[in-house]
């Protein structure tokens, strides 16, 4: 094939200087005439069938192209860094995200039946029935259009909020998110005048707990029960603000 390029005068072989063995391949003025037509139905053809999607699913289509070429990509080149995390508010459809995930993870990691996702179910629904603006928040964890975390905080009293539905999706654990989830809570209760901030978890989420202790949170109950199909041991933690 290349031959057969070569002697129509498409393309031009250099021997390569650093190796014999190799040789480098290019366009001549030729092959760049002939091959521009090419080139241009080509590019209408994809035109064409990404113009057909709505926006929304555009951006989702070059998301996907992106991942590919990050995941086959030339392993030495230059290391393209990941997108930031955007913390933001929730949009239709991310409260039944929270749901889900919350039940799928637990359950796969750590075994809670459906139990706990009704919990988390509820959690959710008050938190939209009684909003109050002013002093409760929900942030959806986002990166590359891709939500990979949640946590939100609510008033339990005039002085006392309550963070709750901390979730970091395994994929996303271990830079940093988790930490930036608790501390954006952290400063959002001082910021709202609350006094104290509490919250309610088991002794075996071992990796939220290290959150926890990390942003200055101390254990102030425990208490064995039966929930969620296991035997835990709930805990109170408590910081001052």
């Amino acid at each position: 094939m290349l031959r057969g390029f070569e002697k129509r005068g498409l393309v031009a072989r250099t021997r390569s200087a650093h190796d014999g063995r190799q040789s480098h391949l290019a366009l001549t003025a030729h092959g760049r005439k002939v091959f521009a037509p090419l080139n241009a139905r080509s590019h209408d053809e994809v035109a064409a069938m990404l113009g057909g999607l709505p926006p929304t699913a555009q951006a989702q289509a070059i998301d996907a192209m992106r991942t590919i070429e990050r995941l086959l990509g030339d392993p030495t080149g230059p290391a393209v860094p990941p997108a930031p995390y955007v913390l933001r508010a929730p949009r239709p459809g991310d409260l039944g995200w929270v749901v889900h995930r919350h039940g799928a993870v637990y359950a796969h990691e750590y075994g809670y039946d459906e139990t706990f996702e009704a919990l988390v179910a509820e959690i959710v629904a008050r938190f939209v029935q009684r909003y109050d603006a002013k002093r409760e928040r929900c942030w959806i964890a986002e990166q590359d259009r891709e939500i990979l975390g949640c946590v939100f905080l609510v008033k339990k009293s005039r002085t006392v909020a309550q963070l709750r539905l901390l979730l970091v999706e395994p994929r996303a654990r271990g830079a940093g998110l988790g930490s930036r989830l608790v501390g954006q809570c952290v400063r959002f209760a001082r910021e709202a005048g609350y006094r104290t901030l509490t919250l309610w978890t088991q002794s075996e989420l071992l990796a939220a707990r290290r959150l926890y202790v990390a942003a200055g949170f101390r254990v102030v109950r425990k208490e064995r029960n039966q929930s969620f199909g296991k035997e835990l041991v709930s805990e109170t933690w408590e910081l001052k603000l």
